[in-house]
């Protein structure tokens, strides 16, 4: 990945990582001043199920997956640059092939 964001912020960052599906999935919790909740991590190669709570949106930073929210039949591809969004208490399946770098929104 040749692509290096900073930024100021003011807020929590978590520096023990959320770990799922046996090492494949590993991010790191935000939560900025005004409240607002995000994640930053990689997907390793896999397919996943992922749940949601609250709607999410995916911004992908670096890499390529694709997708399938649930109800949906197709799969769609991303890269990184694009993003996608997930309603609120539904899920999605996600294919990586090579990691995958993001951001995840939350609400």
């Amino acid at each position: 990945m040749s692509t290096t964001i900073t930024q100021s912020l003011a807020g929590k960052v978590s520096t023990k990582a959320n770990v799922y599906f046996d090492g494949k999935c590993v991010s790191h919790s935000i939560e900025l001043a005004d409240g607002t909740k995000k994640s930053v991590g990689v997907i390793l190669p896999a397919t996943l199920n992922f749940g949601t709570g609250a709607p999410e949106i995916m911004e992908l930073i670096d890499g390529t997956c694709r997708v399938k929210l649930k109800g949906e039949t197709e799969w769609t591809t991303y890269t990184g640059g694009q993003s996608f969004n997930v309603p609120g208490n539904s899920s999605f399946d996600i294919e990586v092939t090579a990691a995958v770098h993001y951001v995840c929104h939350f609400g």
